[in-house]
């Protein structure tokens, strides 16, 4: 019994020494009629216990019957009682006999024989007998030196380690990928187009094949040695054959799901090497002419009969998804045999319909559009601090085989040149040339060039681009510019935009400078010869030419000579007619520059050099010379325009010299002492007299490395000379950066700590540099993607000093600037860089910092990982601050927020309750400290000596003292006091003074005084701490009042707050000192304000540093946009108008106005009137944002009508022309990114267009970063802008989404229609449908049941096709993209819209809801229907539904993921799902959802069940479909969703280790309870069963606890 309960032994070698071995290898020997000589060798050992019953099998001397084998072993098996034990020995035995007689026919056939008869007598068990078969049989290959033993160890240990069915191999085959990449899915067997996975290549030795001895070719090889081989191969193709029918026996009966996975794993192990040898022969001769023997072709057949036994349907032992992601399709050498070829051809089948699921519809268009400004994590990581910042979904993604979007730096370099991933890369970095995206953006998609690589370095896993990729783009920008100055544009400003990213490219190392001037020359080489007609290249490169990288190729390199003679080729003499403008001047001496910059860095190429150049220098010197003589010689603010250009000319050639001239100029107006009362004569302050600062007309022209030295010297002159500087230098410094934001932005913390660690302890230093980046640098940093940093840095000022008495004025500047940066943030950020502890904010950044939240929420959307992080998040902010928001505010919060802080207590009582307790004593103290007759003595004794949780209450008992009459308090002493508290406590005082003023006032209600009174009153008691005496900050008194809305006078308070005249006078003098609102345009001597007039006595106090833009007024930039949503939010409409009129003014200096009326716009979206919108509208310079010329039209209209279609579609053509991306300028022919094969259908009147000029078009209004700030780009510019016309419009969001998708439907056949008849005349054919199944989109077939042929009509197309430059297919797939990318930046209100109209419009298509379809010919009409749009449109057969879906994909690719759970409306709509055809509709737009959703899975978990249940609608056990469907239909739909969920598993692309999560195997689970038994067949092994999953019984963890 014991011997029975102990579990089989594991080693083989056990059962050597097992009494009944003997007997039963006896009795095979007597039925296989082996002599004693044709036995095992092995040794027949006695048992170790003599003493044990021997015995023996019957003796014959010929061999039975095989009818007479089960008796005899029945006979055998009566002689001994533990059963199991012999069951094991005679399945050992029957292993090593099937190794040894596999090649002896007739003893093979036995084997079968006995096999099936001891299967008929249930003493075998398959699930032990076959892994043991297999591992034998590989174990024997090994002994024969047949593969490696890396391969078979692998093999044999794939199943048990990785918990999923995988293949190790090496395969080559041919892909645009790097299976290497880890991202890769296909890590294991599919090595398509990259080295082997580490995988050592077997030696010649051990890669045997069965290959006759003739067909050797090896000469070396001795012929006793290829006769062996030949032998050996046989037997190995034997041994395979039999082991092949032996599991077709084991699969008649229930094996377990590792049973057969183990047998697949094997099976596709041997079919992907079945020419192991093969690959190792080197003479192509021999390779040629071999074939596979008849003895591999059969065990190859029967390795597929036991493959296709295994994946067959009815019985679905293993999922056919494990073929479609077995690599079995990628084996390079085919053999020539129907049966492997037809396997392979259903894989790819399956394979290409299950990718397609995974992919939206014109993906290969989804290219970053670089106006939209969002961070989107693209795997859960550790949230907090820079850790967000740097997760971004990447610019594009290169779909594998099964469709997953790949990305990588090894992946990006498998990319070949000319391939279609190849132009989508190109497509992708043109655009950001044009568009000049952040920097930040550059710095993740880029990679170091090689050559300037260390080693060894890791790979880039966010980068999508090469260095070749980026040099060839670069080298197009530069084509296309030269273009657009031969075309006689206004150019200049496109090069000096491109400039600055060239020159960051180069010195970041992303561009191999020698490949880069060899490919330019080149490609000048093969243009237009009269391309290069100007100097502009020559100055482009002169640019460069002081760069390491540049300076190491020109004096280092092997090639530095021929690197000389290209570098100066590129020069022409042509001279333009505008001799006398700056760029001509600049590019007639750019070569000289050029040419003595080359000579001075190698004097060995001085006979390569152009002696005319060479003289020209003398030029420059000459007037050089005559400039410099005096020290005020030139007016560098008023410059001719030749002194310009030849001050451009010195910048490359001399540039210390400049950088000393200006500097000079700076300081040529001499010091004074800075004039300050009550100072003694050692303490003034030596200041700088007042000089203009350069102009940015030329600035702009200087060399990027003179800006470089300027910035540096200046640096040192700013913030650690003795003499304070002047305005016009600091407004000089600033403008600097802001010429190349690219190539000159730096860190300003971190940049000067590491020039200088004591700088930023000075005073004078600090607060500079905080009021540079307040009032000048802010929308700098957004633009860099540094704001978030930035805040980490100000806001450790602000920690550091808020509990250091005295200190206010630097706290209150830093913690406006902190406010201003947490107003301008755009995405999820943390309030602790290191995401741990409470907050370090102070009370007001705590309340802003919630009140961000909510816009960005609300307005942009979040992704799930930082919905998880924002409870932890909150925490940390409340947990500093008592605040609690009105139901007024609360009730516009998202949910995720609202839910979280609307059930937070309200302590406002308790602190009244407190004041109440301690007023006594606090009355007592003020009497002492403020009473008229007060001891000024009195202030120390009370700072020093008062507790803590009385001096909150000094400005509330003081207000108590007033009693209306301010005059009665000692306010010297008040004064004194509060600027010897710390900045913390005159916050608490002031938060604290505003909860006792409302209680009081309402405590006098009470008591029948009249409410207009008591307002008054407290309106001029504020005022004298204010105005008056200027006892308290402005800025967070009015948002103390604004938090407490929900008390009835508050907002009343705050409101005649900001009526008063002493404030709007303020506001007057700071607009008359600050002069215009585009301060870099200011060309004239800078006013500096006073110190104590700009911050008044509280802020000022004993400080002797002047001021530079600073001002009490300009603090009020961020407050007036909070007070007007607080104003909003109580529905006090006309007195949030009445606030935007006044402080119009004051408005026009806020950095951030464009993004505050876009903002404000879409988070009270549906609850602002006309009225209001206007006077928002109005806060922007309208003249200088590119709305409609009908928008004033519009929104004055009575009633409100909604705009007709051409309003929307010169919308999209403007976002098609400034905002997506345009196709390639060099496609391949024949490739949808060319446009030659549409001109053929371009009517004869007009001139056929290129796609080039459909950029080119964009080049117009290419402005510099300092002239769009806010946003930042000209491209995002266009994009808010068409977003602020459609939220301002007067009609509903159902109407706009309504038009914008009949234009998206009807766009092509009315593009084709005007195309095909440009005078407008109707076009009688229309568009018809190339399938009757199908209508076209275009025609209202698609949609109604009248069956319309002709298109939309309503769109006058005539002037926007010609203007886009595209060939109308083209235009209307951009179209398309449009659309989406603009309905994706609109409020949630667009979106369910959206997802009504498009279900609507699907249900209502009548041929969908025709019920006399047969399902074939819906199939077909589907397939037809939901075609890309892009070669849809080629040959003028895009349809309603596919456009639809285009659109949806287009707007699902820019949305946050928060904002995608509510496409489940669509399905919801669309419900109940009653064809297969809907189905697949379903499946088409939901589907590429999926993999976005990897690691969001929560909301995975949601899409999937959603897709679930609409299958359960058609193949429910209670369905009801009109006719009957069979599930073998749906198998792509099948496998997509064994692929999707491998993909959420992996937390992205399948690997051989990928597997699913243990809860999406139980929805699955519950779902298929409601399936038809066909479908839940199909879906067996996506269950948590272990019995009858695959996955299941592979998975750790239900293998350690069961379901």
């Amino acid at each position: 019994m014991e011997q029975n309960q102990r579990p089989p032994p594991s080693n083989s070698r056990s059962f050597q020494f097992h009494p009944a071995r003997p007997a039963i290898t006896d009795l095979f020997n007597l039925y296989l009629g082996r002599t004693a000589r044709q036995k095992s060798d092995e040794p027949n050992h006695e048992p170790p216990n003599k003493a044990q019953k021997r015995v023996t099998a019957l003796n014959r001397e010929l061999p039975p019957f095989n009818e007479q084998f089960i008796l005899d072993f029945e006979q055998l098996q009566r002689q001994f009682s533990d059963q199991e034990q012999l069951r094991l020995v005679t399945e050992h035995v029957l292993i090593s006999l099937v190794v040894q007689c596999s090649s002896h026919t007739p003893r093979a056939e036995f084997l079968l024989f006995a096999l099936r008869s001891l299967c008929t007598i249930g003493f075998i068990n398959w699930d032990t007998i076959l892994p043991s078969l297999l591992n034998s049989v590989l174990s024997a290959e090994l002994s024969l030196g047949h593969g490696s033993q890396t391969t078979n160890t692998a093999v044999s240990a794939s199943v048990s380690q990785s918990g999923m069915i995988s293949v190790t191999n090496t395969i080559a085959g041919p892909s645009n990928f790097q299976p290497s990449n880890p991202a890769s899915p296909l890590t294991g067997i599919q090595g398509i187009g990259s080295p082997a996975n580490s995988i050592p290549e077997p030696a010649p030795s051990m890669t045997l094949s069965p290959v006759k001895v003739n067909e050797r070719s090896s000469s070396l090889q001795p012929p006793v040695l290829k006769i062996n081989s030949s032998i050996k191969e046989h037997a190995i193709s034997s041994l395979r054959q039999l082991c092949c029918k032996i599991i077709l026996i084991g699969l008649e009966s229930s094996l377990k799901p590792v049973t057969h996975a183990e047998v697949f794993n094997h099976m596709l192990t041997w079919l992907v090497n079945w020419d192991q040898r093969q690959q190792s022969v080197d003479d192509s001769e021999a390779f040629k002419s071999w074939r596979p023997d008849k003895a591999l072709i059969e065990w190859l057949h029967g390795c597929l009969d036991v493959v296709w036994l295994l994946v067959e349907e009815d019985k679905c032992r293993i999922p056919f998804y494990e073929l479609l992601r077995s690599g079995l399709q990628f084996i390079e050498n085919i053999p020539d045999d129907e049966a492997l070829f037809t396997l392979i051809l259903e894989i790819h089948r399956r394979r290409d319909m299950m990718a397609m699921h995974m992919q939206m519809l014109d993906q290969h268009l989804h290219c970053p559009t670089f106006g939209v400004q969002r961070f989107l994590p693209l795997v859960t990581a550790i949230l907090g601090g820079e850790a967000i910042t740097n997760m971004r979904y990447s610019p594009i993604t290169y779909p594998s085989v099964l469709g997953e979007p790949l990305h990588g730096e090894e992946l990006a370099a498998c990319i070949q040149k000319g391939t279609l991933d190849w132009e989508r890369a190109l497509r992708c970095i043109k655009h950001a040339l044009r568009t000049t995206p952040s920097p930040e953006w550059w710095k993740r998609v880029l990679v170091v060039a090689p050559c300037h690589r260390p080693q060894p370095v890791a790979s880039t896993p966010g980068a999508v681009f090469t260095c070749e990729m980026i040099c060839e783009a670069t080298i197009d920008r530069i084509v296309e510019l030269l273009k657009l100055t031969s075309s006689d544009l206004h150019s200049w400003q496109e090069w000096l935009i491109f400039s600055d990213i060239f020159y960051f490219l180069i010195k970041s190392g992303c561009i191999d400078f020698v490949d880069f001037l060899d490919k330019l020359v080149l490609r000048l080489a093969e243009g237009d010869q009269h391309l290069l007609r100007t100097n502009h290249v020559t100055w482009l490169l002169a640019q460069i030419i002081r760069t390491e990288h540049v300076i190491n190729a020109l004096t280092a390199d092997a090639r530095k000579v021929d690197m000389t003679r290209k570098l100066l080729s590129f020069h022409r003499e042509d001279k333009s007619s505008e001799s006398n403008n700056p760029q001509s001047i600049l590019l007639e001496f750019i070569s000289s520059c050029q040419n003595l910059r080359i000579w001075s860095l190698n004097p060995s190429t001085r006979e390569y050099l152009n002696n005319e150049q060479l003289q020209k220098g003398k030029q420059i010197d000459e007037w050089w010379r005559q400039v410099s003589k005096g020290e005020r010689s030139v007016d560098y603010s008023n410059l001719d325009e030749r002194s310009i250009g030849m001050y451009w000319v010195v910048s490359f050639m001399m540039t210390q010299p400049a950088c000393d001239m200006v500097t000079s100029w700076l300081m040529s107006a001499g010091t004074e002492l800075l004039p300050a009362s009550g100072l003694q004569s050692n303490d003034r302050l030596m200041i700088m007299r007042e000089t203009s600062p350069l102009p940015m007309s030329l600035l702009s022209g200087f060399a990027i490395n003179l800006c470089f030295k300027l910035a540096y010297q200046l640096e040192e002159t700013l913030f650690s000379g003795q003499v304070l500087p002047s305005v016009g230098m600091v407004e000089t410094y600033t403008r600097i950066l802001l010429v190349a934001p690219h190539s000159l932005f730096r860190s300003h913390f971190s940049h000067l700590t590491q020039k200088n660690p004591s700088t930023l302890s000075k005073p004078a230093a600090t607060l500079l540099v905080l009021e540079i980046l307040n009032y000048r640098l802010l929308p700098l940093y957004r633009y860099e993607g540094k704001s978030k940093s930035l805040m980490y840095d100000v806001s450790k000022i602000v920690a550091t000093i808020k509990g250091k008495r005295g200190d206010h004025r630097v706290f209150r500047l830093a913690e406006n600037l902190c406010l201003n940066l947490i107003l301008s943030l755009r995405d999820f950020f943390s309030v602790k860089k290191d995401g741990k502890g409470p907050t370090e904010f102070t009370e007001t950044l705590n309340r802003v910092t919630v009140i961000t939240l909510a816009i960005i929420i609300k307005t942009r959307g979040i992704a799930e990982a930082e919905h998880l992080y924002l409870p932890t998040m909150l925490e940390q902010i409340m947990a500093c601050s008592q605040h609690t928001w009105s139901d007024k505010t609360l009730r516009y919060f998202p949910p995720a927020l609202r839910d979280a802080l609307i059930g937070r207590v309200d302590k406002r009582g308790l602190a009244i309750q407190a004041w109440q307790q301690a007023e006594t004593i606090v009355i007592n103290q003020c009497n002492n400290l403020i009473s008229p007759s007060a001891d000024p003595k009195y202030v120390m004794t009370y700072i020093n000596h008062s507790f803590a949780e009385h001096k909150q209450y000094l400005c509330a008992g003081a207000w108590i003292l007033m009693h209306g009459h301010p005059e009665n308090i000692n306010s010297a002493n008040l004064a004194r006091a509060l600027r010897e508290f710390t900045p913390e406590e005159v916050t608490a005082n002031i938060y604290t003074l505003v909860d006792v003023l409302l209680h009081h006032i309402h405590v006098e209600l009470q008591r029948g005084h009249l409410l207009q009174d008591l307002l008054l009153k407290a309106c001029m008691n504020l005022a004298f701490f204010i105005w008056t005496h200027e006892l308290l900050p402005l800025d967070i008194l009015l948002l103390a009042l604004t938090d407490r809305d929900d008390d009835p006078h508050a907002l009343h308070i705050m409101i005649s707050l900001l009526e008063r005249q002493e404030l709007q006078q303020r506001i007057k003098l700071f607009a008359m000192i600050r002069g215009p609102p585009e301060y870099w345009l200011v060309n004239g001597i800078f006013k500096r304000g006073e110190l104590h007039k700009a911050l008044g006595n509280h802020l000022s106090g004993k400080d002797r540093f002047p001021v530079f833009f600073d001002d009490i007024a300009a603090r009020l930039l961020p407050v007036i946009p909070l007070i007007v949503y607080r104003l909003i939010e109580n529905d006090a409409m006309d007195h949030a108008e009445r606030v935007l009129a006044m402080y119009k003014g004051l408005l026009v200096y806020h950095p951030l106005r464009f993004t505050f009326v876009r903002d404000i716009l879409a988070y009270f979206y549906g609850h602002l009137p006309g009225k209001l919108i206007v006077r928002i509208l109005n806060v922007l310079d309208l003249g200088k944002i590119p709305f409609s010329d009908s928008l004033p039209q519009l929104l004055s209209s009575s009633p409100a009508t909604c705009p007709p279609p051409d309003y929307f579609v010169a919308l999209l053509s403007s976002l098609v022309n400034h905002v997506v991306p345009p196709f390639s300028t060099n496609p391949k022919p024949g490739s949808m990114f060319d446009g030659s094969h549409h001109s053929a259908r371009v009517p004869h009147s007009k001139a056929p267009v290129t796609p080039q000029s459909g950029p080119a078009a964009a080049a117009e209004n290419h402005k510099a970063f300092y002239q769009v700030q806010d946003p930042g780009t000209y491209t995002q510019l266009v994009l808010e802008t068409a977003v602020i016309e459609l939220l301002s419009l007067p009609v509903s969001a159902s109407q706009i989404v309504s038009s914008l998708v009949q234009i998206v439907i009807h766009i092509q056949p009315t593009l084709i229609q005007s195309s095909s008849n440009p005078h407008g005349g109707s076009n009688s054919a229309g568009q018809t449908s190339a399938l009757p199944t199908s209508p076209s989109g275009g025609s209202t077939d698609s949609l109604n049941t009248s069956r319309s042929s002709q298109p939309s009509c309503g769109i006058n197309t005539s002037n926007f096709v010609s203007r886009s430059g595209y060939t109308y297919q083209q235009l209307s797939c951009l179209l398309i993209q449009a659309c989406g990318v603009l309905l994706a930046q609109l409020p949630q209100d667009f979106h369910v819209q959206l997802y009504i109209e498009v279900s609507r419009l699907i249900k209502e298509s009548w041929w969908l809801a025709d019920g006399n379809k047969l399902p074939g010919e819906l199939e077909s009409a589907v397939n037809y229907a939901l075609l890309d749009p892009t070669w849809a449109a080629q040959d003028n057969t895009s349809t309603a539904i596919g456009n639809m879906v285009a659109l949806l994909h287009s707007f699902f690719s820019n949305l946050p993921q928060e904002w995608l759970e509510g496409a489940h409306l669509i399905i919801k709509n669309l419900r109940p799902v009653a064809s297969v055809a809907m189905l697949r509709i379903a499946f088409r737009i939901i589907g590429p959802l999926l993999p976005r959703l990897a690691n969001a899975h929560t909301l995975f978990n949601k899409t999937l069940s959603l897709l679930l249940s609409i299958l359960v609608d058609v193949f429910g056990k209670n369905s009801q479909t009109s006719v009957p469907v069979q599930a073998s239909e749906i198998t792509d739909l099948i496998d997509f969703l064994h692929h999707v969920i491998h993909y959420e598993g992996q937390g992205g692309p399948v690997q051989t280790n990928s597997r699913p999560r243990v809860e999406v195997l139980a929805l699955f689970a519950r779902a298929s309870e409601s399936l038809r038994p066909d479908v839940q067949h199909l879906l067996s092994h996506l269950k948590t069963d272990v019995n009858s999953s695959i996955y299941a019984a592979t998975h750790p963890k239900l293998v350690q606890n069961p379901v």
